[in-house]
């Protein structure tokens, strides 16, 4: 034999350690990705507190990036999630996904399946969100075009897809010092007068810590989207303040909220708040005379300046889908290229929209880039692209 009696008795101080020393058992469980932690928690008193003591340092976002087309009825982000949530060390708290448009929901009829089963948006938000914990808050919009860094690495090439299957799911743990709110204010068809007392419950007023809001509108080319947009926006339009994001195809997944109870065409605006004194972020606007590589990389400057810890931040941008390689003479991937030249280790995420929201701002300490306090200043944009960073505090 192998030595019976010998195996046996370092098998029983193997099991007394695990039994007994934390130290030991949460170097252990550091080690385990959060779900088969979460299944390790349950073995014991021990286990479950040293496994609590593990999850709380786990405060680095994680993301989950889809670049491959789906050959199945899933699409391509279900699938990559249904992969990758086995893999990830955090414990989301706060979702935030983006995919695109055609594939999401299904527009695109594939050659060689002409029988294909045609995607349902509801269905795929709801093949999604079961994957997520249940506590979870989810935001989820469907876009035209997606900007992704494939996962793996923060200093992976971002990549601009305009056509095609994409999508990314952003996964935020619970941060100290961090408060990441998801709101929906919808267009009351009776009441013409924004009731204002929304804002207090989505964190968006009376909260001296709010830093950074991104603000997605849907069904923008309903009448009266417009005008409803600007009586968010305008309270928010302040120096203390980052607004960013733009106009998206529809949202698919509000989580917190029955979305069943809306009606299908109203138009309104979703989004996320982020709240926290360690939050620094900046934001640059990139209008229409940015048509080139140089002046591409003349805003990332402004943006670089800013002098945003580039640790545990992240990068959105939200562009035109009339810009792209369209606009840049058909080259490929230029601003999410000329962010990575300043930005070699932030991730980048965000999507091509039908129009912006945005301007040249930065909140930390008092450096402002431009001026964009101005409620003459208009926030909204055509034919722009609003590049947004977002530092979460220094990480331990």
């Amino acid at each position: 034999g192998w030595g019976g009696a010998g195996a046996m008795e370092s098998a029983a101080k193997g099991s007394y350690v695990l039994g007994n020393l934390a130290e030991v058992v949460e170097r252990v469980l550091g080690f385990l990705p959060t779900k088969a932690l979460l299944r390790a928690a349950c073995v014991c008193r021990l286990w479950r507190e040293c496994a609590r003591r593990t999850l709380r340092t786990r405060q680095r976002i994680a993301w989950v990036s889809a670049l491959e087309p789906g050959l199945d009825e899933n699409h391509a982000l279900v699938r990559a999630l249904a992969r990758e949530l086995e893999k990830v060390h955090v414990l989301p708290q706060t979702v935030l996904y983006i995919a695109d448009v055609k594939t999401f929901s299904g527009h695109e009829e594939h050659h060689e399946q002409k029988k294909a089963r045609k995607r349902n948006s509801k269905e795929t938000a709801l093949a999604l969100e079961k994957l997520l914990p249940k506590r979870c808050q989810v935001l989820g919009l469907v876009t035209p075009g997606i900007v992704v860094t494939p996962m793996g690495s923060s200093s992976n090439q971002p990549q601009e897809i305009e056509e095609g299957e994409a999508g990314f799911a952003l996964l935020f743990p619970k941060i100290d010092g961090v408060k990441i709110h998801t709101f929906h204010f919808s267009k009351d068809v009776k009441n013409r007068v924004f009731d204002e007392s929304k804002f207090a419950e989505a964190g968006l007023k009376n909260n001296p810590d709010l830093r950074v809001v991104l603000l997605f509108g849907y069904n923008s080319w309903k009448t009266g989207a417009t005008r409803f947009l600007h009586q968010i926006v305008n309270p928010l339009n302040e120096k203390s303040i980052i607004l960013a994001g733009g106009q998206v195809e529809s949202f698919t997944s509000l989580a917190s909220e029955n979305t069943h109870a809306q009606p299908g065409d109203a138009c309104g605006v979703v989004g996320l708040a982020f709240s926290g004194p360690q939050i620094q972020s900046a934001t640059v606007l990139l209008d229409q005379d940015v048509a080139d590589e140089r002046t591409a990389e003349a805003a990332m400057q402004r943006l670089k300046a800013a002098n945003i810890p580039e640790h545990n931040t992240i990068g959105f941008m939200f562009a035109c889908v009339g810009r792209g390689y369209r606009h840049y003479k058909t080259k490929r991937n230029m601003e999410a290229d000329a962010f990575r030249k300043f930005f070699p280790n932030v991730p980048l995420f965000g999507f091509f929209g039908h129009g912006e929201i945005g301007c040249d701002r930065i909140v930390t300490g008092n450096f402002v880039l431009r001026e964009c306090n101005d409620i003459k200043d208009d926030l909204l944009h055509g034919y722009t692209t609003v590049m947004t960073l977002i530092h979460l505090g220094s990480t331990k």
